[in-house]
């Protein structure tokens, strides 16, 4: 993870700035300052020939290279639950417990422009709330609130003791991100 996060982001002032956007979400639990991040430093290095490629697991890929933390965390991507599984789950090491931290669980999504409607320009010019009605971005948001809440529910009862914050992060292109919390 290391050495992608170097390679995406060779300026250590953007690596700090991205690892402290991170630190947000296991310390606070939020999910804003690195979104932010995200769209206004990380998707710039993708071209539009990236596009082409572009899916989900770009996504969590991106975001996992400054949330990877494997001495607070059991870090797992792509946990099985019940024969589904979840994109990606942040459990404390037991040896960490004590600390104030909090387990994350991430349900990612990826929607093309295209089938948003809309193009790049339009996407970065769209407020927060008139991307969080786009009707895809809707749609996938539901789709990932009810995985979440299902995955969330199973990980309390095989662990039992989480102190779990739930995201649905949805990425519209490389353009913007938009997520939810969820309780």
């Amino acid at each position: 993870m290391d050495r992608i996060q170097k390679m995406l982001l060779p300026d250590p002032g953007d690596r700090d700035e991205g690892s402290n956007a991170a630190e947000q979400v296991y310390q606070k639990g939020e999910m804003a300052p690195l979104c932010a991040f995200m769209e206004n430093r990380y998707f710039k290095v993708f071209h539009n020939r990236d596009y082409w490629w572009a899916n989900e697991l770009t996504i969590k890929t991106a975001f996992l290279t400054l949330l990877y933390n494997d001495i607070l965390y059991i870090m797992d991507s792509e946990t099985e639950i019940n024969r589904r599984y979840a994109d990606l789950t942040m459990i404390i090491r037991p040896d960490k417990r004590h600390g104030r931290i909090f387990d994350v669980l991430i349900e990612f999504k990826f929607v093309r422009l295209k089938h948003a409607g809309v193009t790049a320009e339009h996407a970065r010019g769209l407020s927060m709330d008139e991307l969080a009605k786009l009707p895809e971005i809707v749609r996938q948001m539901e789709n990932g609130e009810k995985q979440v809440c299902a995955y969330g529910h199973e990980l309390e009862q095989r662990y039992g003791n989480l102190r779990l914050k739930k995201f649905v992060v949805v990425a519209l292109g490389f353009e913007r991100v938009c997520f939810k919390k969820l309780s």
